[in-house]
């Protein structure tokens, strides 16, 4: 299928199945090659499974040696007589064919996450599947936008709190950088983004399994996080996602002393900046991806989600010994980010980067073949 991208600002209108299915085999191909999880779960639930860290963790822990079945959860768009189907939709629909090529199960419930019929799939996916329990739950879910009931919703605000904030955001429509200042948010705003963001759905959704007494021995749950370092912390750590980051680490808490009844925990693992669906959306980030792509590929310590989430399940939350945590017990795949050199070396970039001199400074294309790749675009014809 000969297609091209469609981008308005940083959204990509359209998906290539072709590549979507080539981007997908190359993540088994490279988790098959690594250090292999060992002792891992088998009956998984994967809230946000159809890209993402989502996705790269449902093809880690399928392929990557654990040999999970999975149960994976998202709201994607079908293909129509007039439009084509998300990259979500594709990538749901590769990784059934691909895990079920290999013995696997692999179950898709296309809908909203937060819905109650949802649920109740989830339920009898659960009950039907995984003989009524499940080993892990993958918290991955990335909107905008969470309903209250009575057609009414919370809406996410990525602002700051206290003082505006003046930087950089680069459209990726036409490659050109805009100066953006990002106002401070309403106490409402901060509610809303924590109600949206932060840990009160994940929790709802392992009580939920708990009530239908679908929590194995031994069950885990995480969820995603991301700090970042001090470059980034005006707009995303002091602002209103990092308010509803700190809400998803105290929830984790929560989660640990419910699921330590069955011998596991809850967990919120902070992975490192990366290119997903979600992460282009926050303004006057973009200098900074730029800059530690640059830097991490040049020394050798690039990661994307599929090398996170391998190193994850290999090194960092293993079933077979006590996770790696911090003081704060949460479990940081972030490290070579934070590096200190690394973020010297990051700094420097950013200070001197600017509209004239960003795609020479930075990894700007890199970046944007990232962006591309989720949805199956830029990728050579699949062999």
């Amino acid at each position: 299928m000969d297609l091209e991208p469609i981008i308005k600002g940083v959204v990509a209108k359209n998906a290539n199945p072709e590549g979507c299915r080539k981007a997908l085999k190359e993540q088994i191909a490279y988790v098959k090659k690594s250090n292999q999880i060992k002792q891992g779960p088998k009956r998984v639930l994967i809230l946000g499974a159809s890209s993402g860290f989502g996705l790269a963790a449902r093809t880690a822990l399928t392929f990557g040696g654990s040999q999970a079945d999975t149960i994976g959860v998202s709201f994607e768009r079908a293909p129509s007589k007039d439009k084509p189907g998300s990259a979500g939709w594709y990538n749901n629909e590769h990784f059934t064919d691909l895990a079920r090529s290999e013995g696997r199960i692999a179950i898709n419930i296309v809908g909203d996450a937060f819905s109650d019929e949802t649920r109740q799939q989830v339920i009898e996916a659960i009950e039907t599947y995984f003989e009524g329990e499940v080993d892990l739950i993958v918290y991955s879910l990335a909107t905008g936008l969470r309903p209250k009931g009575s057609g009414e919703y919370w809406r996410s605000a990525i602002k700051t709190i206290g003082e505006p904030v003046t930087g950089a955001t680069i459209m990726l429509e036409n490659d050109e950088w805009v100066e953006t200042t990002v106002n401070a948010a309403t106490d409402d705003e901060i509610e809303s983004t924590i109600k949206v963001m932060g840990g009160e759905d994940w929790e709802s959704w392992v009580d939920l399994l708990i009530n239908q007494e679908q929590i194995a021995q031994g069950c885990q749950s995480i969820a995603f996080s991301y700090i970042g370092s001090k470059l980034t912390h005006p707009i995303y750590h002091t602002g209103t996602l990092g308010r509803a980051k700190v809400d998803l680490h105290q929830s984790s808490h929560f989660i640990h002393r419910k699921l330590a009844n069955f011998g596991g925990g809850g967990y919120a693992v902070v992975c490192k900046a990366l290119v997903t669906k979600a992460s282009v959306f926050i303004p006057a980030f973009t200098p900074y991806m730029l800059a530690l792509y640059k830097v991490m590929k040049k020394k050798g310590t690039h990661e994307g989600c599929i090398e996170q989430m391998q190193r994850l399940f290999t090194e960092n939350l293993s079933f077979e010994s006590a996770p790696l945590v911090d003081g704060e017990r949460l479990i940081r795949i972030d490290n070579l980010e934070l590096e200190p050199s690394t973020q010297k070396l990051v700094e420097s970039l950013v200070e001197q980067m600017d509209a004239s001199n960003f795609t020479e400074l930075g990894d700007y294309t890199g970046y944007k073949q990232e962006f591309l790749k989720l949805n199956g675009f830029d990728m050579s014809p699949t062999v």
